[in-house]
């Protein structure tokens, strides 16, 4: 089960509400808005449930539906990088914080590139995961380019609000390439529920638009870089490009070919490690961050554990052998630094485990 999350509104300097959604404890990291995002249904999905569980552990996670899409304001004109940047503004400023670590995925590594530079006082940290900078028709500004982004916003339009997924499904196999179908299926769904038909339009093409590559050398605070080397959605070299161009930045490959990795594939694994290593932890949250680097299966184990399940129960609910999960409730008492059964208990339900049983 997700963590319990509340739901609260701020409200930009232009007059948009911006939902913003809060779950987990430790330090604070702001989960920059990226394609179409619902604060509701990202919990429900395989291809994002996973990850918010993962980084509501061990810090105190902050996400939020950009103007436009999910519970924010819909009727609202075309966003820009300026006006993108003002809903994290106001997020942030709603959310009282003063020092935080931020992640930007796909589009929302621009808008974190441009709040980081401007606000140095308030971003400790900076996570790029598959970000860019540039657009795609910055990337590549010849006429071409031109006509497959007029093409695609097109089609978007024509077909985004029909049951018939044929036309999200073009995105959701350039996003995810290497989904299960159960993936696949819920990222159409979600798409859909995001934004209505007109507004994915105009997201296609602000997206393709987007640059703020002018700011990328203004960032000085520590930044990870984390890119998919096969990600056919923003290649690998914008990864290289924001590395090099970011003073205090390092670059961690990651070997998938989704513009995200998934939950299952190694790479999700990896990516979560890295990012639990790179970013700060608040005094109290030392022992829910040890759990941000347990795999999905390790943690699904925990859950269970901390419900107070015995190994044979945990087994028939997983659908494990037992022996299967005594070598995987050792291995979580190694990571966790848990001496016994009980104190994994503790620590587990302290860093927000076993509070759905």
């Amino acid at each position: 089960m997700p963590f319990r999350h509340q739901i609260r509104f701020a409200t930009t300097s232009d007059g948009v509400k911006i939902a913003f959604a809060q779950s987990g404890q430790g330090f604070p990291l702001v989960r920059a808005a990226h394609w179409m995002t619902h604060l509701e249904w990202d919990w429900q999905t395989p291809v994002w449930g996973p990850l918010l569980e993962a980084l509501s552990t061990g810090h105190h996670l902050h996400r939020y539906d950009s103007r436009g899409c999910g519970l924010s304001d819909r009727e609202v004109p075309a966003a820009r990088l300026e006006q993108m940047v003002a809903d994290l503004e106001a997020v942030a400023d709603a959310a009282g914080l003063e020092r935080f670590a931020l992640l930007g995925m796909s589009q929302g590594g621009g808008v974190s590139i441009v709040y980081a530079a401007r606000h140095p006082e308030r971003v400790t940290h900076l996570v790029l995961l598959d970000a860019f900078a540039r657009g795609s028709l910055v990337r590549r500004p010849e006429p071409a380019q031109h006509e497959v982004i007029d093409a695609m916003a097109r089609l978007v339009r024509a077909g985004w609000g029909q049951d018939n997924a044929a036309f999200r499904q073009m995105f959701t196999t350039q996003f995810f390439p290497g989904a299960t179908r159960e993936q696949a299926d819920s990222f159409n769904q979600l798409q859909r529920l995001s934004c209505t038909p007109q507004y994915a339009e105009q997201l296609v093409r602000a997206n393709a638009a987007l640059d703020a590559s002018s700011w990328v050398s203004q960032v000085g605070c520590p930044t990870l870089v984390l890119h998919c080397r096969n990600d056919s959605r923003v290649p690998f070299e914008e990864g290289r490009f924001l590395a090099s161009a970011i003073a205090n930045a390092r670059l961690e490959p990651l070997e998938s070919v989704n513009h995200v990795p998934l939950p299952g594939e190694p790479a999700f694994d990896r990516a979560l490690a890295l990012i639990n290593e790179f970013l700060p932890v608040s005094p109290g949250g030392q022992v829910a961050a040890a759990f941000a680097g347990l795999t999905q299966r390790e943690r699904e184990v925990v859950e269970l554990l901390a419900r107070g399940l015995d190994n044979a129960q945990i087994g028939a609910h997983l659908g494990l052998a037992e022996k299967t999960v005594r070598n995987k409730v050792s291995a979580v008492f190694e990571k966790v630094g848990a001496e016994n059964r009980a104190q994994a208990i503790v620590r587990a339900r302290d860093a927000g485990f076993g509070r759905s049983g």
